[in-house]
Order: structure tokens, then sequence, then C-alpha cells
């Protein structure tokens, strides 16, 4: 099958470093983007890709909306969606008066499938292709999370928690029950269709000393998968973790002793780190995830961002939405909450930025760029098209709007499921199928 997109192309090449930028990223006017059995096959001025073209190609016309690569979500939790929107005060009085009681419901079968379901469905409707996911602590949450992606063909990254204390007892497995059913999980689901399965120990809190010693020896039997878990969330939090673990120096330090600080571990929140936990993070090449809109939602604190970036050693930096702590499934309203957040700060997040972030800047913080985040030959066609003038206030906005960069803020600020126009997965639309 051949399709041939056209209208306004843009996909990144690095971090933008400034608003005007130019050469961090691609933009075509009039582009066309060939695409042949789910990967891009070729892309650049609709003229030229034309004339690349089968006879027969199927040809969609999305002229004048953007198309860019589909939004990567690097930090949600899947059995939260009957969470968000709860009054509470903070992180640890949300998780154990709303949280851990919703998550018990996962035990079955046909609640995760339903809720799965849901899940991929918000996510095709937001724009978002790819999202790093944990599930609950039963394995019938995982099975249901990864058979739905294989259902729908999306690359997604997911996995089993793992959590042995300080929660209620329908939410406990053991170090060997959290172990062996990682592996069963990686057995059954890492590798088949587009599935990335992760080492999940929720957070030190809630794993025994014993517990991490299980979730190190699995980092150790699987040194390519993902390892996310949470870091540095709040502070009475950061003060109970290190009471549990006083022979750490700190918070990072705890994760970093079992073998759990490297490349490819993603630590949700990271707010409130110290010069030594920065640098330790950069030296192990660890991924900080930012999650504005959950970070104001439960009063945590403001991360960081530019000033971790432009570090003499740097933190490598995601962005995510952080369902259900987070308070909208958009990337659009995640960025513009992050812009604030680096406002209070006294700091610029640009549009440019932004829009990398939630691109090529979260499939590089995957590792996966070779697969997602652009919009480059050979890569998987993950594609999402957006219109900037999607509702009333924003088409008198756009009547003014003059600039690539001011058009991109609009759709940051005032953007959400309705100015995504189409989200396609390996190069079929999704998002028209639900409507």
């Amino acid at each position: 099958m051949t399709t041939l997109l056209r209208g306004r192309l843009l996909s990144f090449k690095h971090l933008p470093q400034s608003v005007d930028d130019t050469g961090s990223y691609a933009y075509e006017n009039d582009g066309g983007l060939l695409i042949e059995n789910g990967t891009i096959v070729a892309t650049g001025p609709y003229a030229d890709i034309k004339a690349q073209a089968p006879e027969a190609v199927a040809e969609v016309d999305h002229r004048p909306h953007l198309i860019l690569p589909g939004f990567i979500d690097m930090h949600l939790h899947f059995p939260q969606m009957q969470v968000i929107a709860s009054y509470t005060a903070n992180l640890l009085e949300w998780l154990n008066t709303y949280t851990f009681p919703e998550e018990c419901r996962f035990v079955e079968s046909a609640h995760a499938e339903r809720i799965a379901t849901h899940f991929y469905d918000e996510m095709i409707r937001h724009g978002t292709t790819t999202a790093v996911a944990y599930c609950s602590v039963h394995k019938t949450s995982t099975d249901a999370y990864f058979a739905e992606a294989m259902r729908r063909n999306m690359r997604m990254v997911g996995g089993k928690v793992m959590m042995d204390r300080h929660a209620p007892q329908g939410l406990l497995d053991t170090p060997e029950m959290g172990y062996d059913e990682t592996r069963q999980v990686i057995s059954d689901w890492h590798g088949k269709g587009r599935n990335h399965v992760a080492i999940t120990p929720r957070f030190a809190i809630t794993s025994t000393p014993e517990q991490m010693e299980a979730t190190a020896a699995l980092a150790r039997e699987f040194p390519d998968l993902h390892i996310q878990t949470h870091l540095s969330e709040n502070h009475e939090e950061i003060a109970f973790t290190c009471e549990l673990y006083p022979e750490a120096i700190d918070y990072t330090d705890i994760y970093a002793r079992y073998g759990l600080l490297g490349p490819k571990s993603l630590f949700g929140h990271a707010i409130h780190l110290s010069e030594r936990e920065a640098d330790a993070m950069s030296e192990a090449g660890a991924v900080a995830v930012h999650c504005p809109t959950s970070n104001l939602f439960l009063g945590s604190g403001l991360f960081p961002l530019k000033a971790l970036a432009r570090r003499q050693k740097p933190v490598r930096i995601g962005v995510a939405t952080d369902i259900g702590g987070g308070s909208s499934y958009s990337m659009l309203r995640t960025m513009d909450e992050a812009y604030k957040i680096q406002q209070l700060l006294g700091e610029r997040l640009n549009p440019l930025e932004s829009y990398y972030y939630m691109t090529r800047g979260n499939a590089e913080a995957l590792s996966l760029v070779d697969k997602i985040g652009t919009l480059d030959p050979g890569t998987e066609a993950d594609l999402i098209v957006l219109n900037a003038a999607a509702t009333p206030a924003m088409a008198l906005k756009m009547e003014v709007t003059k600039s690539l960069t001011e058009e991109l803020f609009l759709l940051q600020t005032m953007g959400d499921d309705r100015a995504v126009v189409e989200t396609y997965v390996a190069g079929k639309p999704m998002k028209s199928i639900l409507q």
C-alpha cells in the first residue's frame, strides 16, 4: 500500500538554540510524504515526491494543515484514567486516597481491557502515537495494555509495576513475584508487534531492598530494556525515601546502588535534584522526564528544564503528561504548562523547543529516533496533522499570525485534541475511525 500525503511538513534535526534557529528543523510549505507499507520512503517538495510516486498512488491532501511526527508521551499511568481530576493536597495523599484503590481494580481482566480501549482512543485522539506507561502491579493490566497496542499496531513502551510495601494488600507483589511476572511479560510481549517492555519498580518507597535486588537482576539480564521509575517528585517523598535507604547518599544514589542508573533509565519528575544528583544523571546518560501539568496539579514544584539542559554536565530531558496526576492527555496542553513553569523560573521556552521535545527530543530520550520522532525516510510513518484554526477563537488569532513559530505557539497555547485533524499509525489514518 503506497500513500502520498500533501501538506506543510515540519520535522526537527536537533534541539533549537533560539526562536530564529531555522537550521534546527526541516520545513516544506508545500510538501509531499510518500509512505509504503507503514514506512516513510521519501519526503520533500510535493512536486518532487509526486514525480517519484507510483501512478496509482493514493493521495491525501491535508493543505493548509501542518504534518508532523506523532507526539511521544514519556511517562503516564494507564490504570489512572479514572483517577484524573481527583481533588487532593499532595502526592502521597493522592496516591493513598485515589490511585491505589483504583489500581486494585486492574486485577480483573475485563476492567483492564475496557480501560485499555479508552486509553488508546485518547492517545489517538490527542495525536500521541507512542507512550511510555506504567501498568498496575497485576500482569492482567500489562497483558491488556500490550494486546491493545498490537491491535492498533502502535509502538508502545510499558511495564508491570513492581511494589511490595507501603500500598494496599491488593497492590502488593513480592520480590520473587515481581521478578517472575516481569520475566513473563518480557517473554510474552517484548518485540511482539511494536511493543517494548520496561522494567518498572514504581519507586523506592514501594519496593523493599529485596525487591530492588530483584529489579537489579532483571536489569543485568535484559540490559537493552528501558527502566522506568519515579525520582524526587516532592520534598515529603524525598525525605521518606531517604529514611528507608539510610545507607544511600541521596535519592538518586539508591537507584545507582542497584544498577538502575543508565542511558535507558527514565526518571519521572526529577524536580528537586542536588548538583551531585544532576551530575550522576548526566554521567550515566539517564533521562529526567518533565511532567508539568502533574507537577502543578499536585503542587510538587517547578522543574528546572532550562537549567538542567545548559549545565556543564547537561541532563537528558523528556516531557510527559503523567496521567492521572497530570490533568490533560494533550501534549500541546502539557507544553503550554511547561512554558509557564519556565516563565515562573525566569526562563524562556520557545515554541520550536516545545515541538522538538514532543517529537524528536522524546524519541532521542527513548533511544528510538531511528524509528520514530522525525519525517526522515526509513522511519515509521507515525504522523499527526494539526490545524491551527481548529476553533473559532484559534481561527481569529490565525488571522494575525505571521510566522511558523507564531502558529506553533498558538497551537501550543490554545490547541488540544480538536486541533488534531488526523493521527496516522504506521501510515494508517486512525483518528477518523474514532469519529
